[in-house]
C-alpha cells in the first residue's frame, strides 16, 4: 500500500489507502503536484525548505570535505566515521533530493544535494577499494583479520584499526542502497575496475550464512567478550543485498553487457534457509534483537513470509519496547552508569547487572513510523509519533532525536526492582553541535514521508518493499527473483551419451536426446560452468581474482545460459564422472535425482522454469540397479515424481518456459584466451546395436571375491612377478593390493600394459563399481585419493544451524567443531 495526497499533506485523515497492484496507481502517477492548488503548492514547498535547512546544518555541515563521509561519535571521537551513519546520512539527502525533483525551480538543490549522496557513497568505495586484498582474502577464508573495516578517518579515509571490524550487515546495506540510488538515476559507479569490485563484494556477503561476525551493534554475542557468532540481521541484509543487486547494471540506463552484477542463486538460497531458521532469534546468545525491525521491514524487507515476520515483530515489541525507545537487546549494558568505561569487554556473567536498566533508543520509534507508512498501517503511525514527539529536543537549529535514554545512576537499583519506575535522562545530543546523525537522518527520512514530501515509491524504486512476484523485472537476459509458484512444474530433458543408448531409452518409451541431436545447443559438465564464473570479477590493478572455485549447486546448473552465441544447458554435479564414488551407486544416485528435483520444486525462486539435465551414461544401465533406474524414468515420463509436478521434453522446445541467463562477461575470453571450454561428448559407439548394452553384464556372473589375501606375501616378489600376477588373475581385491604395492614401489607413472598405475585402478574402480564391490571400489578411491566434495558445505549446513560435529582422520585425534569455529580451517587441519 502507498499514500496519495488528496488533501493537505499533513493531514492524515485526508489519505487514501492506495492498491499497489492497481494498475491506475503505477509510479507515474504517485509524487506529481499537478493536483494541488496554489497555496497547497506553496506549503508543499514551504515544508520542503524546512527539511532542507535541517539536512544544510544537521548532516552537510558535517560531511568530510575529502571522503564525503560522516562521523559517527561527534561528541567522543570527531575524526571517526562509520559506514552505517554515513549510508544513512546519505540515504536523507538523496530522499529529500528526490523530493526536490518535484519543484521546477529548486534553486540547484536536487542537483546539490545528489552530488552530496555521490560523495558520501563513493567516499566508502574508496575507503575499501584500498582494502582489496582483504576482499580477495576474505573470498578464501572468511576470517576476522580478512574482514573489510567498518570505521575511517573523517578527513583521511584511513582505516581506524578495531578488533570488531567485521560486519557483514554494513556491506549488505551499502549494496542494497547502491542500487536503490542508480535506479533512481545517479551515477555512483565510473569505471570497470569499480564494477569488478562490487562483484567482489558480493561473493563477500554471499557466504553470511556460514560467516559468525559482531552484528549491526559491534559487539559479537551479548555477553560482549570478543567472540563472534552468527546474526539474523547480518544474514538478511546480505540476503536483501544479492537480490536487489542480482542482473542490475551499475552504469544504469546507459550502462553496457559488461557492468552487470550476477548474484549465486545457490548461495542466496542458503543465506535465505539460515536466515529463516534463525528467526525469531538474533543469533545463538540473543533471544530478540531491535536489529529486527531494520531487517524485516524499511530498509531491508529481507523477508515477505508474514507468519515469521510477524512472529519475529511481536517478539522484539513484548521484549524490548519501553516508555523511551527500544532496547537494542536484553542485557545491554552500552551506555548504562554501571558499564565500566575503562574495559572494553565484559567480565564472565557481568551483563547480569544490565538485567532491566538498559538504555532505550528513539531511533527505534522513528522505524516504526516509516514501518508503518509502508504498510498503511495509520494507527501505527499515530501510535508511535505520539510516543516519539515527547522524547525530541526542540531547539533552533530544528529538531534533535537523543541517541538514547538512561537510568540516572542514583535510581539503578529502584529501577531493577521496579522496572518503569523512574524518569530516564537523555543523551547529550545537541549540546555544542554534537548530533547522533543515525538518528538525526532516519528522522528527516520519517517526516518527508509522513508530510507526503516523499512517497514509499519513491524512497524504494526498485520496490523492495512489494512481495518478489509483485516487483518489476529489471531485464529479460538476466535472471530475476520473483518467488516460488505454487503450480511450479520441474522441466526434465534425457540426454543419452549415445545412439545405442537412445535407442534402448526409447524401447521403454523414455523420450531422450543425444549431444549431436540437440546441436548448436551445448552441454557443459559443472566444472565448466565453474570455470567460466571464474572469469567474472577480474581486476588486475586490485589483485581481485574473480570467483573463488566453488561447485555451482543445484540451483545454478537448472539455468539455461547462453554464452558466446551459443545456448548451453548443464548437468549437475552428481552426474560427473569426476565425482566421488558414490556416484556408482545407482541407488544413490536415483535417491539424489528424487532429492534434486524435490529441491527445485521447493526452493526455485527465479523467473522461469527450473531446467534439470539428466545425463545417463552407458555404465549407468549396466549393472543390477538398472530396472530401478527405468522406473525412475517411468516416473518422469508420468509427469509426477513423489507428488512434484515435472514435464519431460525435448530440449529446444523447453527454452520459452526455461530461465535463461546471459554470460555477457564471458565476450572478454576470446579465441586467444587460454581459458578453454569444453562441451559434453557423444560416445562414439560405431555402429553397434543397443543390445550389446547389456551382453557385458548378461555374459558375466557377478565376481566373487576370495578370502582376503596376506599382502605380505608379494613385498618379497620383485616387480616383474608382481606385474605377472597382476595380469593372470581375475580377482579384483587381489588386483587392488597388487597396485597398491607397484603404486608404492614405482610410483603413479610406472606402466603395466601401456596403463599407468592411476589409470590401471580407475579402470579397476569403474569395473568394481560396475559389479558393487564396494571394499574395492573404496580401496581404489583410497589409492587414488579420491574425497567427497559435498563435505565442507554438508558439514557448514550443520554448524550453522547451532550444532556440533565430531570427526577425525586416521592420523589425528577426534575434534569437535563448533557454530563459532571455521569449517574450512578445521577441514584443511584434519
Amino acid at each position: 500500500m502507498v499514500w496519495k495526497i488528496t488533501g493537505t499533506p499533513a493531514n492524515f485523515s485526508s489519505m487514501t489507502r492506495v492498491n499497489h497492484h492497481d494498475p491506475q496507481h503505477s509510479d507515474s502517477r504517485i509524487g506529481k503536484l499537478t493536483d494541488l492548488g496554489p497555496e497547497q503548492y506553496q506549503d508543499f514547498i514551504k515544508k520542503l525548505d524546512k527539511q532542507y535547512k535541517m539536512v544544510k546544518s544537521q548532516l552537510i555541515k558535517h560531511q568530510s570535505p575529502t571522503v564525503g563521509l560522516f562521523p559517527s561519535r561527534m561528541s567522543e571521537a570527531p575524526n571517526e566515521a562509520h559506514v552505517r551513519e554515513s549510508i544513512y546520512c546519505s540515504v536523507a539527502m538523496w530522499a529529500l533530493s528526490l523530493s526536490y525533483r518535484k519543484v521546477d525551480n529548486d534553486n540547484g538543490r536536487t542537483y546539490e544535494l545528489g552530488q552530496s549522496v555521490v560523495k558520501c557513497m563513493r567516499g566508502i568505495l574508496y575507503c575499501w577499494m584500498r582494502q582489496s586484498k582483504n576482499v580477495e582474502q576474505f573470498k578464501r577464508n572468511q576470517s576476522e583479520k580478512n574482514a573489510l573495516h567498518s570505521k575511517f578517518h573523517y578527513l583521511t579515509g584511513n582505516t581506524i584499526e578495531d578488533s570488531e571490524s567485521l560486519q557483514i550487515d554494513c556491506v549488505g546495506l551499502y549494496l542494497l542502497f547502491l542500487v536503490q540510488m542508480i535506479s533512481s538515476g545517479l551515477e555512483i559507479i565510473y569505471t570497470t575496475d569499480e564494477v569488478s569490485f562490487i562483484q567482489n563484494l558480493v561473493y563477500y556477503v554471499e557466504r553470511s550464512y556460514r560467516t559468525p561476525d559482531y552484528g549491526m551493534w559491534q559487539r559479537g554475542s551479548k555477553y560482549n567478550n570478543g567472540t563472534v557468532e552468527l546474526h539474523a540481521s547480518s544474514i538478511g541484509f546480505s540476503k536483501a543485498a544479492l537480490e536487489a543487486i542480482n542482473g542490475f547494471n551499475l552504469f544504469g540506463e546507459s550502462g553496457a553487457s559488461w557492468s552487470v552484477i550476477y548474484v549465486d542463486i545457490d548461495a542466496h538460497n542458503r543465506n535465505m534457509t539460515i536466515f529463516e531458521t534463525i528467526l525469531p532469534r538474533e543469533s545463538n546468545s540473543k533471544n530478540t534483537d531491535a536489529s529486527h525491525i531494520l531487517t524485516l521491514s524499511w530498509p531491508a524487507f529481507a523477508l515477505h513470509n508474514e507468519q515469521i515476520c510477524t512472529k519475529t515483530l511481536n517478539k522484539v515489541k513484548r521484549k524490548l519496547q519501553g516508555n523511551y525507545g527500544y532496547k537494542r537487546f536484553l542485557r545491554d549494558g552500552y551506555k548504562t552508569m554501571v558499564e565500566d568505561k575503562n574495559r572494553k569487554y565484559y567480565r564472565s556473567a557481568e551483563i547480569k547487572n544490565f538485567d532491566g536498566i538498559e538504555c532505550e533508543w528513539p531511533i527505534f520509534f522513528i522505524f516504526l513510523i516509516i514501518d508503518g507508512i509502508f504498510h498503511g498501517d495509520m494507527e501505527q503511525v499515530s501510535k508511535y509519533q505520539k510516543l516519539l514527539e515527547p522524547l525530541l529536543k526542540h531547539t533552533n537549529e530544528g529538531v534533535i532525536v537523543p541517541m538514547y535514554y538512561y537510568v540516572p545512576k542514583e535510581f539503578v537499583e529502584n529501577e531493577r526492582q521496579n522496572p518503569g519506575s523512574h524518569r530516564r535522562l537523555p543523551s547529550d545530543e545537541g549540546v555544542n553541535e554534537c548530533y547522533f546523525l543515525w538518528g538525526q537522518a532516519v528522522y528527516i527520512i520519517s517526516q518527508l514521508l509522513v508530510e507526503g514530501l516523499l512517497t514509499i515509491n519513491e524512497l524504494d524504486p526498485i520496490k523492495r518493499h512489494l512481495p518478489a512476484c509483485a516487483r518489476p523485472r529489471k531485464s529479460s537476459r538476466y535472471s530475476t527473483f520473483q518467488g516460488t509458484p505454487n503450480d511450479l512444474a520441474v522441466q526434465i530433458c534425457v540426454i543419452a551419451e549415445s545412439v545405442r543408448l537412445q535407442q534402448m531409452l526409447s524401447m521403454y518409451g523414455i523420450l531422450s536426446q543425444t549431444p549431436n541431436q540437440i546441436e548448436p545447443i551445448k552441454i557443459w559438465s559443472p566444472n565448466e560452468l565453474t570455470k567460466a564464473y571464474e572469469q567474472l570479477g577480474i581486476s588486475e590493478k586490485l589483485g581481485l581474482t574473480g570467483r573463488p572455485s566453488r561447485p555451482i549447486g543445484g540451483l545454478g546448473t537448472s539455468k539455461i545460459y547462453r554464452a558466446f552465441g551459443h545456448l548451453v544447458v548443464c548437468y549437475p554435479l552428481l552426474f560427473e564422472v569426476s565425482d566421488f564414488y558414490l556416484s556408482q551407486d545407482m541407488n544413490y544416485v536415483i535417491d539424489d535425482v528424487k532429492n534434486d528435483i524435490a529441491f527445485l520444486a521447493r526452493c526455485w525462486k527465479l523467473t522461469g522454469r527450473p531446467t534439470f539435465c539428466m545425463l545417463i551414461r552407458e555404465e549407468n544401465i549396466r549393472g543390477p540397479d538398472t530396472r530401478n533406474l527405468l522406473d525412475l524414468l517411468a516416473m518422469i515420463k508420468s509427469g509426477s515424481i513423489d507428488g512434484v509436478r515435472v514435464h519431460l521434453s525435448r530440449l529446444q522446445s523447453i527454452f520459452s518456459a526455461a530461465c535463461v541467463e546471459n554470460l555477457d562477461f564471458l565476450q572478454s575470453c576470446d579465441e586467444d584466451s587460454e581459458v578453454k571450454f569444453h562441451k559434453f561428448e557423444e560416445l562414439n559407439v560405431g555402429s553397434s546395436s543397443f543390445k550389446s548394452l547389456m551382453e557385458p553384464w548378461k555374459k558375466s556372473t557377478r565376481l566373487e571375491i576370495d578370502e582376503c589375501l596376506d599382502a605380505k606375501e608379494f613385498h618379497s616378489q620383485p616387480t616383474c612377478g608382481l606385474v605377472q600376477s597382476l595380469q593372470s588373475t581375475e580377482n579384483m581385491h587381489t588386483q587392488a593390493q597388487l597396485l597398491q604395492i607397484l603404486l608404492s614401489r614405482e610410483g603413479p607413472n610406472y606402466k603395466v600394459d601401456g596403463h599407468t598405475m592411476q589409470e590401471y585402478l580407475e579402470k579397476l574402480l569403474r569395473k568394481a563399481g560396475l559389479h558393487q564391490h564396494w571394499m574395492v571400489v573404496r580401496h581404489c578411491s583410497a589409492l587414488l585419493g579420491h574425497s567427497v566434495n559435498s563435505l565442507a558445505p554438508c558439514t557448514s549446513a550443520i554448524l550453522v544451524r547451532n550444532k556440533q560435529v565430531s570427526g577425525t582422520l586416521l592420523c589425528k585425534h577426534p575434534r569437535e567443531i563448533s557454530g563459532q569455529s571455521s569449517t574450512l580451517f578445521y577441514l584443511n587441519s584434519c
